[in-house]
């Protein structure tokens, strides 16, 4: 069976990803910052390894001990919710250096044996909000587009040796961890003019009373792109996210 590498596999879509491909039958690498073996089943299709995407060592490290693979899957990444004007510029350079230039180096860690092998698949795990503008997460949805516009650019440089590249582009999915972890990073909420903005968008964040994206969507959709050879580049998960895809394709039309 083929090996499929999936960063960011402490939580949410990263582990719900490498819980599917090992239960149909694939073998998995699920790397983590804090390797934590509880999490996922134990058995011979599983190898856990350590890994931090903003280190270069710790990427050479996971990508030797990993071996041949045949799927990448980048998904870690984080968000910070602070409106432009507030965001300070060290949570900016970590939120790029994770979500951006991390996803670039993973990138560009397996490309040279995918290539030589003429066979192998990128799947970069980003957004839906890089599809329409939203306030509070105008850095988050930066780093995430930039990823959008190099994947797209990358698809074209290497579909002629043989290797395939995808965006899932999840919706907002209150049931992860996504929101808490992004919480420690929050900022303005005591300020006079951003604060109730702020607070109404934070309340929206957690509503689940309307179209919402869960884990198993974003899976799912990581299988797709991985086993379909006639995936398309960009793959919504989640039913907001659907219908976020289809309106900006109506807006473009």
């Amino acid at each position: 069976m083929p090996t499929a590498l999936i960063t960011g596999c402490s939580s949410g879509f990263g582990l719900e990803a490498a819980r599917l491909f090992l239960d149909r039958g694939w073998n998995v690498i699920a790397t983590m910052r804090t390797p934590d073996p509880a999490l996922l089943p134990t058995g011979s299709k599983l190898r856990i390894l350590q890994l931090d995407v903003t280190d270069a060592e710790s990427i050479n490290r996971a990508i030797a001990d990993a071996g041949e693979i045949d799927v990448l899957v980048n998904n870690a990444g984080f968000g910070a919710p602070v409106p432009v004007e507030l965001i300070s510029p060290e949570t900016t350079r970590i939120m790029f250096e994770t979500n951006t230039f991390g996803t670039l180096a993973m990138t560009q860690a397996v490309l040279p044996q995918f290539r030589q092998r003429r066979n192998g698949v990128i799947i970069n795990v980003t957004s839906s909000v890089t599809l329409k503008a939203l306030p509070l997460i105008g850095l988050y949805r930066a780093s995430k587009a930039a990823v959008d516009a190099f994947t797209s650019s990358l698809e074209l440089e290497v579909k002629q040796f043989g290797i395939r590249v995808h965006l899932v582009l999840p919706g907002r999915s209150p049931s992860t961890s996504f929101g808490s972890n992004a919480r420690p990073h929050l900022l303005g909420l005591d300020h006079p003019d951003y604060g109730p903005m702020i607070q109404k968008i934070l309340e929206g964040f957690a509503d689940t009373s309307g179209p919402v994206t869960y884990a198993s969507d974003v899976a799912e959709a990581i299988f797709h792109a991985a086993t379909n050879p006639d995936a398309p580049l960009r793959i919504a998960a989640g039913a907001d996210a659907v219908a976020w895809m289809a309106q900006a394709s109506l807006g473009a039309a």
